[in-house]
Protein backbone atom coordinates (compact mmCIF):
# COMPACT_ATOMS: atom_id res chain seq x y z
CA UNK A 1 0.00 0.00 0.00
CA UNK A 2 2.93 2.36 0.59
CA UNK A 3 3.85 2.14 -3.09
CA UNK A 4 0.29 2.95 -4.18
CA UNK A 5 0.24 5.89 -1.77
CA UNK A 6 3.52 7.18 -3.21
CA UNK A 7 2.04 7.04 -6.72
CA UNK A 8 -1.47 8.38 -6.16
CA UNK A 9 -1.05 10.92 -3.34
CA UNK A 10 0.62 13.53 -5.59
CA UNK A 11 -2.03 12.90 -8.27
CA UNK A 12 -4.87 13.49 -5.79
CA UNK A 13 -3.08 16.60 -4.50
CA UNK A 14 -2.65 17.84 -8.09
CA UNK A 15 -6.36 17.45 -8.84
CA UNK A 16 -7.39 19.17 -5.61
CA UNK A 17 -4.95 22.00 -6.26
CA UNK A 18 -6.79 22.92 -9.46
CA UNK A 19 -9.67 24.26 -7.36
CA UNK A 20 -7.45 26.41 -5.12
CA UNK A 21 -7.06 30.10 -5.86
CA UNK A 22 -4.76 32.83 -4.58
CA UNK A 23 -1.49 32.87 -2.70
CA UNK A 24 -2.15 29.71 -0.70
CA UNK A 25 -1.59 27.59 -3.84
CA UNK A 26 2.20 27.60 -3.30
CA UNK A 27 1.91 26.65 0.35
CA UNK A 28 -0.53 23.81 -0.32
CA UNK A 29 1.65 22.48 -3.16
CA UNK A 30 4.71 22.61 -0.91
CA UNK A 31 2.80 20.93 1.91
CA UNK A 32 1.67 18.10 -0.39
CA UNK A 33 5.23 17.59 -1.66
CA UNK A 34 6.57 17.48 1.92
CA UNK A 35 3.92 14.90 2.90
CA UNK A 36 5.02 12.80 -0.10
CA UNK A 37 8.63 13.04 1.10
CA UNK A 38 7.56 11.95 4.60
CA UNK A 39 5.78 8.93 3.08
CA UNK A 40 9.01 7.99 1.25
CA UNK A 41 11.02 8.36 4.49
CA UNK A 42 8.50 6.10 6.24
CA UNK A 43 8.95 3.58 3.42
CA UNK A 44 12.71 3.81 3.91
CA UNK A 45 12.38 3.08 7.65
CA UNK A 46 10.38 -0.07 6.81
CA UNK A 47 12.69 -1.10 3.96
CA UNK A 48 14.78 -4.23 4.48
CA UNK A 49 18.29 -3.95 3.05
CA UNK A 50 18.11 -6.99 0.83
CA UNK A 51 17.66 -7.73 -2.86
CA UNK A 52 13.93 -8.48 -2.74
CA UNK A 53 11.07 -6.37 -4.07
CA UNK A 54 9.12 -4.91 -1.15
CA UNK A 55 5.81 -3.05 -0.70
CA UNK A 56 4.62 -4.72 -3.92
CA UNK A 57 1.09 -4.59 -5.26
CA UNK A 58 0.00 -6.80 -8.15
CA UNK A 59 -3.48 -6.97 -9.62
CA UNK A 60 -4.79 -7.75 -13.14
CA UNK A 61 -5.33 -4.60 -15.19
CA UNK A 62 -5.93 -5.65 -18.82
CA UNK A 63 -6.36 -9.38 -18.31
CA UNK A 64 -6.80 -10.33 -21.95
CA UNK A 65 -3.33 -8.97 -22.78
CA UNK A 66 -1.57 -10.21 -19.66
CA UNK A 67 -1.05 -6.67 -18.34
CA UNK A 68 -1.01 -6.21 -14.56
CA UNK A 69 -0.85 -3.15 -12.36
CA UNK A 70 2.33 -4.47 -10.75
CA UNK A 71 4.45 -2.10 -8.68
CA UNK A 72 7.04 -2.56 -5.97
CA UNK A 73 10.26 -1.17 -4.53
CA UNK A 74 13.74 -2.68 -4.32
CA UNK A 75 17.01 -0.91 -3.49
CA UNK A 76 17.37 0.56 -6.98
CA UNK A 77 13.82 1.95 -6.95
CA UNK A 78 14.16 3.17 -3.37
CA UNK A 79 16.98 5.56 -4.19
CA UNK A 80 15.10 7.00 -7.17
CA UNK A 81 11.91 7.45 -5.12
CA UNK A 82 13.93 9.25 -2.43
CA UNK A 83 15.56 11.50 -5.03
CA UNK A 84 12.18 12.40 -6.55
CA UNK A 85 10.40 13.09 -3.27
CA UNK A 86 13.40 15.04 -1.91
CA UNK A 87 13.77 17.31 -4.94
CA UNK A 88 10.12 18.13 -5.71
CA UNK A 89 9.48 20.14 -2.49
CA UNK A 90 12.78 21.94 -3.04
CA UNK A 91 11.80 22.73 -6.64
CA UNK A 92 8.44 24.10 -5.45
CA UNK A 93 10.20 26.15 -2.75
CA UNK A 94 12.47 27.74 -5.38
CA UNK A 95 9.38 29.28 -6.99
CA UNK A 96 8.16 31.13 -3.89
CA UNK A 97 9.62 34.47 -5.05
CA UNK A 98 8.33 34.02 -8.61
CA UNK A 99 4.83 34.85 -9.79
CA UNK A 100 3.39 32.55 -12.43
CA UNK A 101 0.17 33.12 -14.33
CA UNK A 102 -2.43 30.48 -13.33
CA UNK A 103 -0.36 29.09 -10.42
CA UNK A 104 -2.87 26.36 -9.54
CA UNK A 105 -2.33 24.74 -12.96
CA UNK A 106 1.45 25.22 -12.75
CA UNK A 107 1.81 23.45 -9.40
CA UNK A 108 -0.76 20.80 -10.33
CA UNK A 109 1.37 19.89 -13.35
CA UNK A 110 4.49 19.59 -11.17
CA UNK A 111 2.70 17.21 -8.77
CA UNK A 112 1.17 15.24 -11.66
CA UNK A 113 4.64 14.85 -13.13
CA UNK A 114 5.90 13.62 -9.76
CA UNK A 115 3.20 10.93 -9.82
CA UNK A 116 4.34 9.73 -13.26
CA UNK A 117 8.02 9.78 -12.28
CA UNK A 118 7.37 7.69 -9.17
CA UNK A 119 5.35 5.32 -11.37
CA UNK A 120 8.28 4.86 -13.74
CA UNK A 121 10.61 4.01 -10.85
CA UNK A 122 8.31 1.43 -9.21
CA UNK A 123 6.72 -0.29 -12.24
CA UNK A 124 7.34 -4.02 -12.49
CA UNK A 125 5.20 -4.54 -15.59
CA UNK A 126 6.61 -3.53 -18.96
CA UNK A 127 3.39 -1.99 -20.30
CA UNK A 128 2.76 -0.10 -17.04
CA UNK A 129 6.33 1.21 -17.20
CA UNK A 130 5.65 2.49 -20.71
CA UNK A 131 2.38 4.15 -19.62
CA UNK A 132 4.06 6.05 -16.78
CA UNK A 133 7.01 6.85 -19.06
CA UNK A 134 4.64 8.61 -21.49
CA UNK A 135 2.56 10.21 -18.74
CA UNK A 136 5.67 11.96 -17.39
CA UNK A 137 6.07 13.73 -20.75
CA UNK A 138 2.65 15.41 -20.73
CA UNK A 139 2.98 17.72 -17.67
CA UNK A 140 6.49 18.90 -18.58
CA UNK A 141 5.35 19.59 -22.14
CA UNK A 142 2.66 21.97 -20.88
CA UNK A 143 4.96 23.51 -18.24
CA UNK A 144 7.47 24.42 -20.96
CA UNK A 145 4.80 25.43 -23.50
CA UNK A 146 2.77 27.68 -21.19
CA UNK A 147 5.48 29.24 -19.02
CA UNK A 148 8.61 28.93 -21.18
CA UNK A 149 10.67 31.66 -22.82
CA UNK A 150 11.20 32.80 -26.37
CA UNK A 151 10.45 30.32 -29.20
CA UNK A 152 8.99 27.94 -26.64
CA UNK A 153 6.35 26.47 -28.96
CA UNK A 154 8.88 25.38 -31.59
CA UNK A 155 11.48 24.16 -29.08
CA UNK A 156 8.96 22.29 -26.91
CA UNK A 157 7.43 20.60 -29.96
CA UNK A 158 10.90 19.35 -30.99
CA UNK A 159 11.44 17.99 -27.47
CA UNK A 160 8.03 16.27 -27.51
CA UNK A 161 8.55 14.66 -30.93
CA UNK A 162 12.09 13.51 -30.08
CA UNK A 163 11.13 11.82 -26.82
CA UNK A 164 7.86 10.39 -28.12
CA UNK A 165 9.65 8.83 -31.11
CA UNK A 166 12.15 7.12 -28.81
CA UNK A 167 9.33 5.89 -26.57
CA UNK A 168 7.49 4.27 -29.47
CA UNK A 169 10.64 2.39 -30.50
CA UNK A 170 10.94 1.18 -26.89
CA UNK A 171 7.31 0.01 -26.96
CA UNK A 172 8.13 -1.98 -30.08
CA UNK A 173 10.97 -3.68 -28.21
CA UNK A 174 8.72 -4.50 -25.25
CA UNK A 175 6.02 -5.94 -27.53
CA UNK A 176 8.66 -8.06 -29.30
CA UNK A 177 9.72 -9.50 -25.93
CA UNK A 178 6.05 -9.96 -24.95
CA UNK A 179 5.65 -12.21 -27.99
CA UNK A 180 8.52 -14.38 -26.70
CA UNK A 181 7.29 -14.97 -23.14
CA UNK A 182 6.90 -18.73 -23.66
CA UNK A 183 3.19 -18.70 -24.43
CA UNK A 184 2.39 -16.71 -21.29
CA UNK A 185 2.00 -13.41 -23.16
CA UNK A 186 2.65 -11.23 -20.16
CA UNK A 187 4.48 -7.97 -19.53
CA UNK A 188 5.64 -9.12 -16.08
CA UNK A 189 9.22 -7.92 -15.61
CA UNK A 190 10.57 -11.36 -14.63
CA UNK A 191 8.95 -12.97 -17.68
CA UNK A 192 10.36 -10.26 -19.96
CA UNK A 193 13.83 -10.76 -18.46
CA UNK A 194 13.59 -14.50 -19.14
CA UNK A 195 12.30 -13.92 -22.68
CA UNK A 196 15.06 -11.43 -23.48
CA UNK A 197 17.84 -13.60 -22.10
CA UNK A 198 16.47 -16.58 -24.02
CA UNK A 199 17.07 -14.84 -27.37
CA UNK A 200 20.28 -15.24 -29.35
CA UNK A 201 22.81 -12.41 -29.55
CA UNK A 202 21.44 -11.05 -32.84
CA UNK A 203 17.87 -10.71 -31.60
CA UNK A 204 19.03 -9.34 -28.25
CA UNK A 205 20.89 -6.76 -30.31
CA UNK A 206 17.56 -5.64 -31.82
CA UNK A 207 16.07 -5.33 -28.34
CA UNK A 208 19.14 -3.40 -27.17
CA UNK A 209 18.82 -0.89 -30.02
CA UNK A 210 15.08 -0.41 -29.44
CA UNK A 211 15.43 0.16 -25.69
CA UNK A 212 18.65 2.15 -25.88
CA UNK A 213 17.18 4.64 -28.35
CA UNK A 214 14.49 5.67 -25.85
CA UNK A 215 16.88 5.91 -22.93
CA UNK A 216 19.61 7.69 -24.93
CA UNK A 217 17.15 10.40 -26.04
CA UNK A 218 15.78 10.87 -22.53
CA UNK A 219 19.19 11.24 -20.83
CA UNK A 220 20.35 12.49 -23.46
CA UNK A 221 23.68 11.29 -24.84
CA UNK A 222 25.49 12.19 -28.07
CA UNK A 223 24.17 12.39 -30.81
CA UNK A 224 20.60 12.27 -29.43
CA UNK A 225 21.12 15.41 -27.35
CA UNK A 226 20.13 18.17 -29.78
CA UNK A 227 16.75 18.84 -28.12
CA UNK A 228 18.27 19.33 -24.68
CA UNK A 229 20.19 22.66 -24.55
CA UNK A 230 17.34 24.64 -26.13
CA UNK A 231 14.67 22.97 -24.00
CA UNK A 232 16.60 23.44 -20.74
CA UNK A 233 17.29 27.08 -21.62
CA UNK A 234 13.77 28.04 -22.69
CA UNK A 235 11.90 26.14 -19.93
CA UNK A 236 10.91 28.00 -16.76
CA UNK A 237 13.42 27.37 -13.97
CA UNK A 238 11.24 24.82 -12.16
CA UNK A 239 10.62 22.99 -15.45
CA UNK A 240 14.35 22.84 -16.13
CA UNK A 241 14.89 21.46 -12.61
CA UNK A 242 12.28 18.74 -13.12
CA UNK A 243 13.82 17.81 -16.47
CA UNK A 244 17.46 17.78 -15.35
CA UNK A 245 17.12 16.79 -11.71
CA UNK A 246 14.67 13.91 -12.08
CA UNK A 247 13.28 13.26 -15.56
CA UNK A 248 16.59 12.47 -17.26
CA UNK A 249 17.14 9.85 -14.53
CA UNK A 250 14.35 7.88 -16.18
CA UNK A 251 16.86 7.14 -18.93
CA UNK A 252 19.74 6.10 -16.69
CA UNK A 253 17.36 4.11 -14.46
CA UNK A 254 16.01 2.42 -17.61
CA UNK A 255 19.52 1.25 -18.50
CA UNK A 256 19.86 -0.51 -15.15
CA UNK A 257 16.33 -1.81 -14.62
CA UNK A 258 15.44 -2.77 -18.18
CA UNK A 259 18.23 -2.67 -20.75
CA UNK A 260 20.98 -4.69 -19.03
CA UNK A 261 18.79 -7.61 -17.83
CA UNK A 262 16.63 -7.72 -20.98
CA UNK A 263 19.50 -7.93 -23.46
CA UNK A 264 22.86 -8.78 -21.81
CA UNK A 265 24.20 -10.35 -25.02
CA UNK A 266 22.96 -7.30 -26.93
CA UNK A 267 24.92 -5.10 -24.52
CA UNK A 268 27.95 -7.31 -25.12
CA UNK A 269 27.57 -6.90 -28.89
CA UNK A 270 26.51 -3.24 -29.16
CA UNK A 271 27.36 -1.80 -25.77
CA UNK A 272 30.84 -0.67 -26.80
CA UNK A 273 29.32 1.63 -29.43
CA UNK A 274 26.98 3.09 -26.80
CA UNK A 275 29.92 3.57 -24.41
CA UNK A 276 31.98 5.28 -27.11
CA UNK A 277 29.04 7.60 -27.92
CA UNK A 278 28.69 8.38 -24.21
CA UNK A 279 32.42 9.14 -23.94
CA UNK A 280 32.34 11.35 -27.05
CA UNK A 281 29.39 13.21 -25.55
CA UNK A 282 31.32 13.82 -22.32
CA UNK A 283 34.17 15.64 -24.05
CA UNK A 284 32.03 17.22 -26.77
CA UNK A 285 29.55 18.74 -24.30
CA UNK A 286 32.34 19.84 -21.97
CA UNK A 287 34.16 21.65 -24.78
CA UNK A 288 30.94 23.40 -25.85
CA UNK A 289 30.23 24.35 -22.23
CA UNK A 290 33.63 26.07 -22.02
CA UNK A 291 32.72 28.55 -24.79
CA UNK A 292 29.17 29.30 -23.64
CA UNK A 293 28.30 32.90 -22.80
CA UNK A 294 24.86 32.10 -21.30
CA UNK A 295 25.32 30.56 -17.83
CA UNK A 296 22.07 28.54 -18.03
CA UNK A 297 23.11 27.06 -21.35
CA UNK A 298 26.53 26.22 -19.88
CA UNK A 299 24.85 24.20 -17.12
CA UNK A 300 22.69 22.45 -19.74
CA UNK A 301 25.79 21.25 -21.62
CA UNK A 302 27.52 20.27 -18.38
CA UNK A 303 24.53 18.02 -17.65
CA UNK A 304 25.11 16.16 -20.95
CA UNK A 305 28.72 15.57 -19.91
CA UNK A 306 27.77 14.24 -16.46
CA UNK A 307 25.08 11.94 -17.83
CA UNK A 308 27.46 10.62 -20.49
CA UNK A 309 29.76 9.36 -17.75
CA UNK A 310 26.83 7.77 -15.87
CA UNK A 311 25.72 5.99 -19.05
CA UNK A 312 29.22 4.72 -19.86
CA UNK A 313 29.77 3.44 -16.31
CA UNK A 314 26.44 1.59 -16.23
CA UNK A 315 27.04 -0.05 -19.63
CA UNK A 316 30.40 -1.38 -18.38
CA UNK A 317 28.19 -3.89 -16.52
CA UNK A 318 30.10 -4.31 -13.28
CA UNK A 319 29.28 -3.59 -9.63
CA UNK A 320 31.41 -0.45 -9.44
CA UNK A 321 29.91 1.04 -12.58
CA UNK A 322 26.32 0.35 -11.53
CA UNK A 323 26.81 1.54 -7.95
CA UNK A 324 28.58 4.62 -9.27
CA UNK A 325 25.68 5.22 -11.65
CA UNK A 326 23.15 5.04 -8.81
CA UNK A 327 25.10 7.40 -6.55
CA UNK A 328 25.86 9.83 -9.38
CA UNK A 329 22.18 9.96 -10.37
CA UNK A 330 21.41 11.24 -6.88
CA UNK A 331 24.39 13.60 -6.78
CA UNK A 332 23.72 15.02 -10.22
CA UNK A 333 20.07 15.58 -9.32
CA UNK A 334 20.96 17.58 -6.22
CA UNK A 335 23.80 19.53 -7.84
CA UNK A 336 22.06 20.44 -11.08
CA UNK A 337 18.94 21.68 -9.26
CA UNK A 338 21.24 23.86 -7.15
CA UNK A 339 23.06 25.22 -10.21
CA UNK A 340 19.88 26.06 -12.12
CA UNK A 341 18.50 27.78 -9.01
CA UNK A 342 21.68 29.85 -8.79
CA UNK A 343 21.23 30.84 -12.44
CA UNK A 344 17.66 31.89 -11.62
CA UNK A 345 18.76 33.95 -8.59
CA UNK A 346 21.38 35.76 -10.66
CA UNK A 347 19.02 36.45 -13.54
CA UNK A 348 16.28 37.81 -11.26
CA UNK A 349 18.68 40.21 -9.56
CA UNK A 350 20.69 41.35 -12.58
CA UNK A 351 18.39 40.78 -15.54
CA UNK A 352 21.03 38.79 -17.41
CA UNK A 353 22.62 35.33 -17.67
CA UNK A 354 25.54 36.59 -19.75
CA UNK A 355 28.68 35.55 -17.89
CA UNK A 356 30.85 38.37 -19.25
CA UNK A 357 28.35 41.03 -18.08
CA UNK A 358 28.57 39.92 -14.45
CA UNK A 359 31.31 40.10 -11.84
CA UNK A 360 32.04 41.02 -8.24
CA UNK A 361 28.86 39.56 -6.72
CA UNK A 362 30.95 38.17 -3.84
CA UNK A 363 31.73 41.75 -2.78
CA UNK A 364 28.02 42.52 -2.44
CA UNK A 365 26.71 39.17 -1.18
CA UNK A 366 29.46 36.96 0.30
CA UNK A 367 26.91 34.53 1.78
CA UNK A 368 25.57 33.73 -1.68
CA UNK A 369 29.15 33.34 -2.96
CA UNK A 370 29.91 30.68 -0.33
CA UNK A 371 26.72 28.69 -0.99
CA UNK A 372 27.32 28.88 -4.75
CA UNK A 373 30.87 27.59 -4.20
CA UNK A 374 29.64 24.53 -2.27
CA UNK A 375 27.24 23.59 -5.08
CA UNK A 376 29.96 24.16 -7.68
CA UNK A 377 32.48 21.98 -5.82
CA UNK A 378 29.91 19.16 -5.66
CA UNK A 379 29.45 19.50 -9.41
CA UNK A 380 33.20 19.24 -10.13
CA UNK A 381 33.46 16.20 -7.80
CA UNK A 382 35.80 17.59 -5.17
CA UNK A 383 36.64 14.87 -2.61
CA UNK A 384 34.26 14.95 0.39
CA UNK A 385 31.43 16.27 -1.78
CA UNK A 386 28.61 14.09 -3.12
CA UNK A 387 29.91 14.24 -6.71
CA UNK A 388 33.22 12.56 -5.86
CA UNK A 389 32.17 9.08 -4.78
CA UNK A 390 29.87 8.52 -7.78
CA UNK A 391 32.43 9.79 -10.28
CA UNK A 392 35.20 7.70 -8.68
CA UNK A 393 33.11 4.51 -8.85
CA UNK A 394 32.04 5.23 -12.44
CA UNK A 395 35.62 5.74 -13.60
CA UNK A 396 36.66 2.62 -11.66
CA UNK A 397 33.95 0.55 -13.36
CA UNK A 398 34.77 1.99 -16.77
CA UNK A 399 38.50 1.31 -16.20
CA UNK A 400 37.70 -2.39 -15.83
CA UNK A 401 36.02 -2.21 -19.24
CA UNK A 402 38.63 -0.16 -21.13
CA UNK A 403 41.64 1.84 -20.00
CA UNK A 404 41.62 3.98 -23.16
CA UNK A 405 37.95 4.91 -22.97
CA UNK A 406 38.43 5.74 -19.29
CA UNK A 407 41.34 8.02 -20.10
CA UNK A 408 39.21 9.84 -22.68
CA UNK A 409 36.09 10.01 -20.49
CA UNK A 410 38.21 11.10 -17.53
CA UNK A 411 38.88 14.37 -19.31
CA UNK A 412 35.46 15.39 -17.97
CA UNK A 413 37.05 15.88 -14.55
CA UNK A 414 39.52 18.43 -15.93
CA UNK A 415 37.17 20.10 -18.40
CA UNK A 416 34.38 20.32 -15.81
CA UNK A 417 36.69 22.14 -13.43
CA UNK A 418 37.70 24.50 -16.26
CA UNK A 419 34.23 25.69 -17.26
CA UNK A 420 32.76 25.75 -13.74
CA UNK A 421 35.66 27.54 -12.03
CA UNK A 422 36.04 30.01 -14.91
CA UNK A 423 32.36 30.87 -14.79
CA UNK A 424 32.51 31.28 -11.00
CA UNK A 425 35.50 33.58 -11.36
CA UNK A 426 33.75 35.73 -13.97
CA UNK A 427 30.43 35.92 -12.12
CA UNK A 428 31.43 36.14 -8.47
CA UNK A 429 34.96 37.54 -8.28
CA UNK A 430 36.61 40.75 -9.47
CA UNK A 431 35.08 44.20 -9.28
CA UNK A 432 31.37 44.93 -9.17
CA UNK A 433 29.77 46.81 -12.05
CA UNK A 434 26.54 48.70 -12.63
CA UNK A 435 24.64 45.41 -13.06
CA UNK A 436 25.91 43.59 -9.96
CA UNK A 437 26.49 46.44 -7.49
CA UNK A 438 22.87 46.28 -6.27
CA UNK A 439 22.68 42.46 -5.99
CA UNK A 440 19.94 41.91 -3.40
CA UNK A 441 20.32 39.68 -0.32
CA UNK A 442 18.84 36.18 -0.37
CA UNK A 443 15.24 35.80 0.81
CA UNK A 444 14.42 33.24 3.50
CA UNK A 445 13.05 30.61 1.07
CA UNK A 446 16.04 31.09 -1.27
CA UNK A 447 18.51 30.67 1.56
CA UNK A 448 16.65 27.58 2.82
CA UNK A 449 16.90 25.88 -0.60
CA UNK A 450 20.64 26.45 -0.91
CA UNK A 451 21.35 25.42 2.68
CA UNK A 452 19.40 22.16 2.28
CA UNK A 453 21.20 21.35 -0.98
CA UNK A 454 24.63 22.21 0.48
CA UNK A 455 23.92 20.03 3.52
CA UNK A 456 23.08 17.09 1.21
CA UNK A 457 26.23 17.72 -0.88
CA UNK A 458 28.45 17.60 2.20
CA UNK A 459 26.64 14.84 4.13
CA UNK A 460 26.63 12.28 1.31
CA UNK A 461 30.13 13.30 0.24
CA UNK A 462 31.50 12.51 3.68
CA UNK A 463 29.35 9.42 4.36
CA UNK A 464 27.80 7.78 1.26
CA UNK A 465 27.56 4.32 2.87
CA UNK A 466 23.79 4.43 3.62
CA UNK A 467 23.04 5.03 -0.06
CA UNK A 468 25.39 2.26 -1.20
CA UNK A 469 23.84 -0.13 1.33
CA UNK A 470 20.33 0.50 -0.02
CA UNK A 471 21.11 -0.22 -3.68
CA UNK A 472 23.96 -2.75 -3.26
CA UNK A 473 22.01 -6.02 -2.78
CA UNK A 474 19.59 -5.30 -5.65
CA UNK A 475 22.45 -4.46 -8.02
CA UNK A 476 24.37 -7.60 -7.05
CA UNK A 477 21.25 -9.70 -7.68
CA UNK A 478 20.72 -8.04 -11.06
CA UNK A 479 24.32 -8.69 -12.14
CA UNK A 480 24.09 -12.26 -10.90
CA UNK A 481 20.92 -12.88 -12.92
CA UNK A 482 22.64 -11.54 -16.04
CA UNK A 483 25.70 -13.74 -15.49
CA UNK A 484 23.51 -16.83 -15.32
Amino acid sequence: MITLLLIFFPLIAALLLLSVKGEQVKNIALGAAIVEFIISIFALTQFQHNAEVQFDFNTPWINSLGINFYVGIDGISMLMVLLTTFLVPIIILTSFKTEYKNPSLFYSLILAMQMALIGVFVSLDGFLFYVFWELALIPIYFICLLWGGENRAKITFKFFVYTLSGSLVMLGGLIYLYQHTEGLHTFNIAALYKAGQGLDATHQGYVFIAMFMAFAIKMPIFPFHTWQPDTYTVAPTQGTMMLSGIMLKMGTYGLIRWLLPLAPLGVGEWGYIAIILSAIGIVYASCIAIVQKDFKRLIAYSSIAHVGLISAGILAMNIQGLQGGMIQMLSHGVNVVGLFFIVDLIQKRTGTRDIASLGGIRNVNPQFAVLFLFVLLGSVALPLTNGFIGEFLLLNGLYQYSVWITAFAGLSVILGAVYMLRSYQSIMLGETNSITSTFAPLAGSEKAVLLILCAAIIAFGIYPKPLLDISGPAIEKLLSSIAH
